[in-house]
């Protein structure tokens, strides 16, 4: 009986008896395992199957070329017994992972050598092509390419990256590179380096053109080869004329100054260049430390500080790195850096020397004289920082503020004590001249302050004043017209200009104390300084100029000046240098 109950039953037979047919076209389209099999042999990529374990199930021709191996030679061999495919730890833990599956893939690039002897290289990769809860039942797929050709362009690239195209010497990036390494790895301990650079060579190149200064660097940097080969020590050119043999288990400060001597000999040999004959020298800072705690950047600039040592002594030689003389220099670089703001924050202050007249031993005037509070250094005394202002400029803002103290100070001994005037003495650095309106700038001080322009007096040096022309000796001028002494410091050991000195509207000479020195004691007398002593004093008064002694010690030396008519001294005899209060109780 057909009904409706005997349709799924019907479809069911049906559905399981499919005509054969069908079968057959689909696996006429499906590729078939020998079509693999020859695009795997065909493949220029050298591929090979491993089983679970590692070994080889088949491999195709192109890995049989790539490493020289006999057709099936291959089959059941360990990766790891094929040449050159030894693998660290790092690598065999990777692979063992791709060969189990638990990895996507493991890549390595290995030096393989080829079963005729040649070494190529190779970037190797395990992949596996089946993952099953068995991994030893998988599958992988190991392939190698070989890619000596292009690490051997890429070596090449970096070759030219890392040299010198004109001496084909180690560039800064490479020497950089080595430092670092040596840093790390010196075989003692201990590093040394020799930094040079040519004196002269910008002549060679302006006169002789770039391509002879070109020929100049190639036949140095030869000759630096030649002296370092011996210790194997790299040669490098950083950038111009500027070398450096890099030492990189130094042995000692001998070593690395005996090498610096060596150069410094090779290179005062007449160089013949294109029928020229040339001769330079070289400049050589010397450095050797332990390699612990040291930087390629601080060894760098420790070097390139006694390279400029070297030059500063003389050039022609070689200097040695002195961490006193680098500390003396990093304070001086922390000095001028921090001078204009030193000046803002107010930590300087004045203290006062007085100038005693030798008729009657009475107080004439005051040398005001800047200190600075340092907040790391301490006290600090001119001699430590006026040099580094005039440099930096710094000068301009701080003789000013020195100049407007001094006479407020002035103003207030004035009218504490009217009957007693004392003149108050400031130094004039001459960049204040240049840099500055200094005749406006005292103008407006002495009318703020209120201070009698007679009772002010500068003080040049000679070598600023000597010569003077243009607007330093307008400003000197304006100045004496408007009242203000000028006076002449450490008078004698300049240019001694006799002839232009009555040309100046000068006031005051005030003797260098060198000159004083000589009449400390009756029994060390120098003649020759009373001689030029008495003669200075004669010839100033005849121009109708006062002369004050600097650096009286002794009453010896007093008593000697005032015979010999000197008007006036200051120094440690009669007092040092104090604050405000102390001339407040001299006056009193």
């Amino acid at each position: 009986m057909n009904g409706p109950s005997d349709g799924p039953g019907e479809a069911s037979h049906e559905a399981s008896t499919t005509p054969a047919h069908t079968l057959t076209e689909s696996e006429e389209t499906r590729p078939r395992e020998s079509d693999f099999r020859a695009a795997f042999n065909a493949a220029h990529t050298a591929m090979a199957v491993l089983d679970g374990h590692g070994h080889v199930r088949s491999a195709n021709r192109a890995l049989e070329r790539l490493l020289g191996a006999a057709p099936d030679g291959l089959i059941a061999a360990p990766v790891a017994g094929l040449p050159g495919l030894d693998l660290d730890s790092r690598a065999h833990g990777d692979y063992e992972e791709a060969l189990r599956g638990r990895a996507p893939e493991m890549s390595c690039t290995r030096r393989l050598k080829h079963a005729d002897g040649h070494p190529l290289w190779a970037e190797i990769t395990v992949a596996p092509t089946v993952r099953q809860a068995d991994p030893r039942r998988g599958e992988a797929l190991l392939s190698v390419v070989d890619i000596s050709e292009r690490r051997a362009l890429q070596q090449r690239l970096r070759h030219l990256q890392m040299h010198d195209p004109v001496t084909r010497l180690p560039n800064r990036t490479l020497f950089f590179e080595r430092l670092s390494a040596a840093l790390s790895e010196s075989a003692t301990g201990r590093i040394g380096l020799c930094y040079l650079d040519l004196d002269g060579f910008k002549a060679v190149n302006d006169t002789l053109g770039h391509p002879v200064g070109d020929q100049l660097l190639d036949a140095v940097a030869q000759r630096l080869l030649r002296c370092g080969e011996e210790g194997g020590h790299l040669v490098a050119r950083l950038g111009g004329d500027e070398f450096a043999l890099l030492v990189e288990g130094s042995t000692g400060t001998d070593q690395l100054t005996r090498l610096a001597q060596t150069v410094l000999l090779a290179l005062q040999q007449p160089f013949e260049l294109g029928g020229q004959r040339l001769a330079v020298s070289a400049s050589i800072g010397v450095l050797e430390r332990e390699s612990a705690g040291t930087s390629a950047t601080g060894l760098m600039q420790a070097a390139d500080t006694t390279l400029y040592w070297a030059k500063a002594d003389g050039k022609a030689r070689w200097t040695l790195f002195d961490p006193e003389r680098n500390a003396h220099r990093m304070t001086r670089q922390a000095l001028t850096s921090t001078l204009r703001p030193a000046v803002e924050r107010g930590e300087f202050v004045l203290e006062y020397q007085p100038i005693m007249d030798f008729g009657d031993d009475t107080l004439q005037g005051v040398e005001a004289l800047v200190r600075w509070r340092h907040p790391r250094f301490g006290t600090l005394g001119p001699d430590r920082f006026i040099g580094l202002a005039e440099e930096n400029g710094a000068i301009v803002p701080l003789g000013r503020w020195v100049l407007t103290e001094s006479c407020r100070q002035a103003r207030r001994w004035l009218d504490a004590h009217p009957g007693r005037p004392v003149f108050v003495s400031v130094n004039v650095a001459v960049r204040q001249v240049w840099d500055s309106d200094l005749v406006t700038d005292v103008q407006r001080i002495l009318e703020q302050t209120g201070v009698p322009s007679d009772l002010l007096q500068l003080e040049l040096t000679e070598s600023a004043v000597m010569g003077s022309a243009g607007r330093p000796l307008q400003a000197l001028h304006a100045l004496s017209e408007m009242g203000v002494r000028i006076a002449i410091d450490d008078f004698g050991t300049g240019y001694s200009n006799l002839a232009y000195l009555s040309r100046l509207p000068v006031r005051t000479l005030k003797l260098d104390g060198t000159f004083v020195r000589g009449f400390r004691t009756a029994r060390h007398l120098n003649p020759a300084d009373e001689t030029i002593v008495t003669a200075l004093v004669q010839l100033a008064h005849k121009l109708g100029l006062t002369v004050t002694a600097e650096c009286v010690e002794s009453q010896a030396q007093a008593e000697r000046l005032r015979r010999i008519g000197c008007d006036s001294g200051q120094g440690w005899y009669y007092a040092r240098p104090m604050a405000p209060e102390g001339i407040t109780a001299l006056l009193g």
